[in-house]
């Protein structure tokens, strides 16, 4: 007779161990171990009964196949937000939108929901770590009242996927993976079994009844989606909610999605009524701005949308053995990697500085072109010269110094003439006559922020 025993099998090299070790002594993964189910029956192996056991698939021609993006989708009731899901949340698809705590992934969802539930849809909210009570406090300050809005309080994946799958709803919505827990496994909520079980079994339950499925997942201190990396390749659509919880604008970008680009991104600022798409995030992002030296403003993108953004630095004479070097909403190791091309390429010292660097508004700087305003934000704050402030600068530099090409750059030209600007200090490969054409670092730095 078959007897079932539990395994625990290494997601990197496969080996397989009779009890869970944080550490795997084959390749060194650190929690790379998930419990497996075995049946063992004498004389066969799992391959042979895994052959044994298999069916002949039922297959079709490619013509005769439904495409996904012809069928129905949900508007989250956010244009933008559309737009970064490629349209819509289309049913039957699997969403992981992640964040850090008290970021507003809650009311983002909460305000879909309450759009998509007066559409005349059925949408469930499911919650693992709030009560009723604490729901409707949140529906209530939203105007998220309706009923076809229904709410369940469940930690069990079983029962939140086989309501899934009686396929009754729209939408559901599960708050959060890291939560809930799979009957068959006894290890912890959240741990890598629990989430990647979980997952596979609400991701089933969706597919055979067509039901949308939104998940919600929690993020390390380090802002990486927690838990393990194959739940983000099960699902079709990763959403990545960044910005300042304090305050400033928010940002969802879709990190992955199976059904449209991963280039776009929604901006949302915070108010008593929840979030509200910022229209023109150039103007308000400049509104409080004092030109004073070290403050550059940058022509960047957020997806395919240019917006203008304040770049200030502050150098000071550093007062420890070793600099300071801080960067809020940009990338520390390109900071030092930039800070090493200023010295090395231009007569600047900045051994003895101390260097902070700050981006305007809370938004976290991933373009390229954003080099050429961090070096001359340096420079302007060592010099103590203010930029002209009908100047934006972007481009990337390299490490000769050179001044390279930036993506999209008549976009950005667009942005910096409808606020007013007259003139762009980028690079001269692009041939615009509101450019200021620059083609090395040491040359531009001479040029405009000379002492």
């Amino acid at each position: 007779m078959a007897k079932s025993r539990i395994q625990f099998v290494c997601q990197k090299c496969g080996a397989i161990y009779t009890k869970w070790t944080g550490r795997c002594n084959e390749c060194g993964a650190w929690n790379s171990l998930v419990e497996n189910f075995e049946e063992s029956q004498e004389g066969k192996s799992a391959i042979d009964r895994g052959q044994a056991s298999g069916r002949v698939l039922k297959y079709a021609s490619i013509n005769e196949l439904e495409a996904s993006d012809d069928r129905e989708r949900l508007k989250t009731g956010f244009r933008d937000l559309d737009e970064a899901l490629g349209g819509g949340i289309l049913k039957g698809s699997v969403l992981l939108l992640a964040g850090q705590p008290g970021i507003g992934k809650s009311t983002l969802l909460m305000q879909v929901c309450a759009t998509i539930a007066n559409l005349g849809k059925n949408v469930l909210y499911i919650s693992g770590e709030e009560s009723a009570g604490q729901v409707k406090l949140r529906a209530i300050r939203l105007g998220a009242a309706s009923d076809s809005l229904k709410f369940a309080s469940s930690n069990s994946a079983n029962d939140i996927a086989r309501t899934i799958s009686d396929g009754e709803f729209d939408l559901v919505i599960v708050d959060s993976i890291q939560t809930l827990t799979l009957a068959e496994i006894t290890s912890a909520p959240g741990g890598v079994s629990q989430v990647t079980n979980c997952g596979n079994l609400l991701i089933r339950s969706a597919k055979v009844s067509d039901t949308a499925v939104v998940i919600v997942g929690h993020v390390t201190k380090d802002g990486t989606l927690a838990g393990p990396k194959v739940l983000e390749h099960l699902v079709d659509v990763v959403l990545n909610f960044e910005g300042d919880r304090y305050g400033g604008f928010k940002i969802v970008r879709a990190i992955k999605n199976r059904f449209g680009s991963t280039s776009e991104a929604a901006i949302f600022s915070m108010n008593e009524k929840g979030l509200a798409e910022v229209q023109n995030p150039s103007a308000a992002l400049l509104s409080e701005r004092q030109n004073t030296d070290g403050s550059i403003i940058l022509a960047t993108l957020e997806g395919t949308r240019p917006i203008l953004v304040e770049i200030q630095a502050l150098v000071t004479p550093t007062t420890f053995g070793n600099p300071r070097r801080t960067s809020s909403g940009f990338d520390m190791n390109r900071l030092s990697l930039l800070i090493a091309v200023v010295e090395r390429r231009t007569k600047l010292r900045l051994s003895d500085k101390d260097i902070y660097i700050n981006v305007v508004g809370g938004l976290k700087i991933q373009d390229a072109a954003a080099d050429l305003a961090i070096c001359l934000a340096i420079a302007s704050a060592v010099a103590g010269r203010k930029l002209s402030e009908d100047f934006v600068v972007f481009g990337e530099v390299g490490l000769g110094g050179e001044i390279r090409s930036a993506f999209r750059p008549d976009q950005r030209i667009s942005e910096a003439k409808k606020l007013g600007f007259t003139n762009a200090i980028a690079p001269a490969t692009i041939k615009d006559p509101f450019v200021i054409p620059v083609r090395d670092l040491r040359t531009t730095l001479i040029d405009y922020v000379n002492e």
